[in-house]
């Protein structure tokens, strides 16, 4: 299996534990540097990107990380904003109805990817005001590495 055994619910439930009291510019850029800095400690060939309020607050391309990432990135992005789930939720809520995203939405495979690495940032009582994406390791693994960060922030602030 190629989702690591997530289900929606579980995915829908892991997303509500992530939600955040706030995120300011100035958050997504720390986000953004606590992913990099856990990256380079893990020697991840990934690329990293955060959003925030519809602008690019963030990016880094690590050693070893390849352009095709770049292209990887920007279809999950557009799938989070489309769907505000995490791409990997996406993705195995068409898995349990038998489909695929693709198939399901119509939407292109060259402008939507719902592979793990997609994260919407979500503030309680507010909703949607970014985005967390890794592109680079196989999909789960960008899933869960997004995951940790995001705990690792809400454990920090």
């Amino acid at each position: 299996m190629t989702t690591g055994g997530y289900t929606s619910a579980s995915l829908d439930a892991q997303l509500a534990e992530l939600e955040l009291p706030s995120f300011s510019l100035a958050e997504a850029v720390a986000l953004g540097l606590l992913a990099t800095d856990r990256a380079i400690t893990e020697q991840l060939a990934i690329v990293i990107e955060v959003h925030h309020l519809g602008r690019l607050a963030y990016r880094a391309a690590l050693p070893g990380s390849l352009p095709e990432s770049d292209d990887w990135i920007a279809r999950k992005r557009r799938t989070v904003e489309r769907y505000h789930r995490s791409t990997l939720a996406t993705r195995v809520k068409y898995e349990e109805r038998g489909t695929t995203f693709n198939e399901a939405t119509g939407l292109s495979e060259l402008e939507y990817a719902a592979h793990g690495g997609g994260m919407p940032i979500i503030v309680s009582g507010v909703g949607v005001v970014g985005g967390f994406y890794a592109s680079g390791l196989p999909q789960v693994d960008d899933h869960e590495f997004l995951v940790s960060c995001l705990r690792d922030l809400t454990t920090s602030s």
